[in-house]
C-alpha cells in the first residue's frame, strides 16, 4: 500500500476528501511513531504494563490527530501528533489507576517539601537539602525519587492556580480546541512561559536529562550511556527535574 505524501498538498487532499482509504494509509504510515512513543514510555513503567496496551491507546490518539490536523498550521504532522499520542497513552494508564496510593503520597510529600524549600531559598534546592528537610538519609531520598518516577507521567491533569484564582493545567497546552477563547490562549501562554522559565533555571544536569528525554527522545538507558550514569541515577534526576518544574510553577502562579 502506498504511503500518503506528508506534504501540505497531500494533507490538504485528505482534509478535503476524508477518504477512508487515505485515512487507512495515513494510519499505517504513522504507526511506527506510535510504537516508538510506546517503547520509550514502557521503559519508565512497571513491568505489569504491556506494550500492546500502550500501542492500542496510542492508536486512538493517532486517529484523533488524523481527524483534527490542519496542514495550514505550517508544522509537521509528527510534531502535532506526538504529545497527543503520548497523552492518549497517559490517559489509559490513569484510567487503570495502577499507581499505588503510597507512591502518590510520596510524590505529594516530595513536591510539597521541594516547593517549600524553593520559596525559602529562592532557588532550586540541592538533593542534600531536600533529604535534610525530609529527615531521611540521602540514599533513602534517592529511593523515593526512584519510586515516584512513574507518577510524573500522570501529572498532566493537575491544576495550577494563579494569584487571580484562575487555573490552568499542563494538559491545557496540548488540548485540541476548535476555537480557543482569548482568555484560554492567555492562560496557556502564561503557563508555557512559566514552564520555560523554570526549565532554564533547573540545575544543568536536570536540564540536560529533560532535554535528552523529551526533545531528543532518548531512553533513560541511552541518556545514562551518554552521561556515564546508571539508568537508575538518570531516573532519579528525571524525577527531581519534574518535581522541581512543578513546584516552581506552583510557586510562581500563587504569587
Amino acid at each position: 500500500m502506498k504511503t500518503l505524501s506528508s506534504s501540505a498538498a497531500g494533507w490538504e487532499a485528505y482534509t478535503c476528501s476524508r477518504s477512508p482509504e487515505m485515512r487507512e494509509r495515513l494510519l499505517l504510515q504513522y504507526m511506527p511513531l506510535v510504537r516508538r512513543i510506546a517503547g520509550r514510555m514502557l521503559g519508565t513503567l512497571p513491568r505489569n504494563v504491556r506494550l500492546d496496551d500502550l500501542i492500542s491507546a496510542g492508536v486512538v490518539g493517532l486517529l484523533s490527530c488524523l481527524d483534527s490536523f490542519d496542514p495550514s498550521l505550517g508544522i509537521r504532522f509528527e510534531t502535532f501528533a506526538m504529545n497527543r499520542i503520548r497523552g492518549a497513552m497517559v490517559d489509559s494508564l490513569r484510567e487503570l489507576d495502577w499507581v499505588p496510593r503510597s507512591i502518590r503520597q510520596k510524590a505529594r510529600l516530595l513536591e510539597k517539601n521541594i516547593e517549600a524549600l524553593l520559596q525559602e531559598l529562592g532557588r532550586t534546592p540541592q538533593d542534600g537539602e531536600v533529604a535534610d528537610r525530609l529527615g531521611v538519609p540521602l540514599d533513602e531520598y534517592y529511593d523515593m525519587l526512584d519510586d515516584v518516577n512513574v507518577t510524573t507521567l500522570l501529572s498532566l491533569d493537575d491544576t495550577f492556580h494563579n494569584a487571580r484564582g484562575d487555573s490552568s493545567s499542563i494538559a491545557d497546552m496540548a488540548m485540541d480546541r476548535e476555537s480557543p477563547s482569548s482568555q484560554e490562549r492567555l492562560e496557556e501562554q502564561e503557563l508555557r512561559e512559566l514552564l520555560v522559565h523554570r526549565l532554564k533555571n533547573l540545575p544543568e544536569q536536570e536540564k540536560l536529562v529533560v532535554a535528552l528525554y523529551y526533545y531528543e527522545e532518548l531512553t533513560l538507558k541511552e541518556i545514562g550511556d551518554i552521561l556515564n550514569l546508571t539508568e537508575s541515577r538518570v531516573s532519579q534526576i528525571h524525577s527531581k527535574a519534574i518535581l522541581n518544574l512543578r513546584s516552581g510553577v506552583h510557586v510562581s502562579m500563587s504569587n
